[in-house]
């Protein structure tokens, strides 16, 4: 699924894909939802936004990247 970048995302290049079952509850304060939440598993997550997915990623240096 995804291509490989220059970032070390999930470690040794390698992360664990969730069922496409699977579920996870996240805790909204208002509008805000802490990142450590989204990416507790993770280092990638997909987002679908109408017909399209964005790729939110977490790099080795703790910044954000959202790409299409």
């Amino acid at each position: 699924m995804a291509a490989p970048s220059g970032d070390n995302v999930g470690g040794a290049g390698k992360h664990a894909e969730n069922p496409p079952s699977a579920r996870r509850l996240l805790t909204m304060n208002g509008s805000r939802i802490d990142s450590r939440e989204l990416f507790a598993t993770e280092r990638e997550i997909i987002i679908a936004h109408g017909e399209d997915n964005y790729r939110l990623r977490l790099t080795s240096q703790n910044k954000l990247i959202l790409t299409k």
